[in-house]
């Protein structure tokens, strides 16, 4: 990287949002597999979790749900942009959320303690970061 014509202050690097991305998996008629994380915050997930170095948004959502769920999906789309400082109690953090199409059973692995099916009618009580708001929107087009 080239740091030659970088702003000269005391906050380079600058401190910036942590970036990760979500994945809304849909395995038709309108089902959903959410993970239960192991690690605090406890609670129901998209599978999701950060970018890596030298990694793309794309390769980290595939990389994310394969990992914590087993499963090879086919991106769709880019969704939404989830920025909000506060949503996750943790530390600032930025979320690309994408839609992909998914087949087969999930299992859990990774950072995923369980993984299970949902639907907009069903949603678990207890969902970690602003994964119901995403969740919301989600089903809000949807239908």
């Amino acid at each position: 990287m080239n740091t030659e014509n970088a702003p000269k202050s005391e906050s380079w690097p600058p401190n910036t949002p942590r970036l990760g991305v979500d994945v809304i998996v849909d395995l038709g008629a309108g089902l959903i597999p959410l993970i239960e994380r192991k690690f605090e915050p406890f609670g129901w997930a998209l599978p999701g979790g950060f970018v890596e170095i030298g990694e793309t948004v794309e390769e980290a959502a595939l990389r994310e749900v394969r990992e914590e769920i087993g499963l090879d999906v086919e991106l769709i789309r880019q969704f939404h942009v989830y920025s909000h400082p506060d949503r996750d109690a943790r530390f600032h953090t930025t979320s690309v959320v994408f839609l992909a199409r998914g087949r087969g059973q999930p299992k859990a692995g990774d950072d995923a303690g369980r993984v299970e099916i949902y639907h907009a009618m069903n949603l678990p009580e207890t969902i970690c970061f602003d994964h119901r708001q995403i969740l919301s929107d989600y089903f809000l087009q949807r239908y």
